[in-house]
């Protein structure tokens, strides 16, 4: 059955069925999005993304035959277009960055509220990205301990060209906000954001929001006034 073009298409992954179960029960309760299928593993979830074209997929990390991070690998290499939304248990910095690096864009924990689940499927399917607060400090902690020892991997170097604007920018990003919530605090139009966002990944040659977080808290841009 084709599901209908104005929903979200999500396909939820967790080997855990009761909690996948739990899941869908709960976002089927939300007019603007639909479950088109689900998998306990990640070879599985790899299958059905190139068969079911979800829009969003919720990927558990720690599953049999194949675990999340390179499953969101192999999804993102065959379909780039899918938002993957890491939804795990662990924080761990193996599990974090790695996952971040494969492809997804927001990485949240199981303990977040639906509501806000709902909202970051929401966020990713509009190309924002959605870190969970736990995450944030911790990689907050971890980049300044980073700092004194060298850059991580992939991570870009900081660029002179930066304006005050754009790095104001930069820090509500990191914080996880919305374009529009960026507009509200700094009194601008959403599409002045959205360029500002453009431009500033242009500039330090990344690829979506989440990467620009993580760079934000690397180089202590997250701290900003």
């Amino acid at each position: 059955m084709m599901a209908p073009a104005d929903k979200i298409k999500v396909l939820i992954v967790d080997d855990h069925q009761v909690v996948r179960q739990g899941l869908r029960t709960f976002l089927e309760l939300h007019d603007d999005v639909v479950v088109v299928g689900e998998a306990g593993d990640g070879l599985t979830a790899v299958e059905l993304a190139c068969q079911l074209e979800p829009d969003v997929v919720l990927m558990d990390l720690v599953m049999p035959r194949l675990d999340g991070i390179a499953a969101t690998r192999q999804v993102k290499s065959q379909r780039a277009s899918v938002k993957v939304i890491a939804l795990t248990s662990f924080t761990e910095d193996d599990k974090v960055f790695p996952a971040i690096q494969a492809g997804a864009s927001s990485y949240l924990l199981k303990d977040v509220s639906p509501d806000e689940l709902v909202g970051a499927i929401r966020a990713v399917h509009r190309g924002e990205a959605r870190l969970h607060p736990d995450i944030v400090r911790k990689l907050m902690d971890a980049m300044r301990v980073a700092h004194q020892t060298g850059p991580i991997r992939g991570t870009p170097t900081p660029t002179a060209d930066l304006t005050q604007r754009e790095r104001e920018v930069i820090c509500w990003v990191a914080r996880g906000c919305n374009n529009h919530e960026i507009a509200q605090k700094l009194v601008i139009s959403d599409k002045t954001v959205k360029t500002h966002v453009s431009n500033i990944l242009s500039k330090l040659n990344l690829e979506d929001r989440t990467q620009l977080a993580i760079y934000a808290i690397k180089h202590g841009l997250a701290d900003s006034d």
